[in-house]
């Protein structure tokens, strides 16, 4: 008796956390020809306000100022429904506590659902609009 209460619980316990990551869809920067050793992966989940989360991961991104020409910051932009860019915010880039690996993160909600994420090296953060190269992309989500 006690084995079947034990699977029932354990089953009881998967069909509760099943729902909670079938949301989530997962995408990997494509190649980066200007930051070749940059890998990275975006995340969109819709909570239960119906908004998105964005959660982006990056390795072996090089400080902006490190890049020909040097620029001041990197901008996360979102494809819009409408297909216009969006900006929505400045990725910082450091290295870990003992460790010479750069990384960078960013996470932030939307209540606009992102059809495609890329990043662009720019000069002022705040940027509505770009001119420069795209430095990391997703495909469509």
């Amino acid at each position: 008796m006690k084995k079947i209460n034990s699977i029932l619980m354990l089953l009881a316990a998967f069909i509760i956390l099943i729902p909670t990551n079938a949301c989530a869809q997962r995408i990997k920067f494509s190649k980066s020809s200007i930051v070749p050793a940059a890998e990275g992966a975006v995340k969109v989940r819709k909570d239960k306000n119906n908004n998105y989360l964005i959660k982006v991961n990056i390795d072996n991104l090089a400080a902006p100022e490190r890049l020909t020409p040097p620029r001041q910051a990197y901008v996360l932009w979102m494809i819009t429904e409408d297909n216009m860019p969006k900006n929505i915010g400045k990725i910082k880039v450091a290295t870990k506590f003992l460790s010479s690996k750069l990384k960078a993160s960013f996470e932030t909600v939307s209540s606009i659902k992102p059809l495609r994420i890329f990043i662009t090296a720019e000069n002022d953060a705040s940027v509505q609009y770009t001119d420069y190269e795209v430095i990391l992309t997703t495909n469509n989500f």
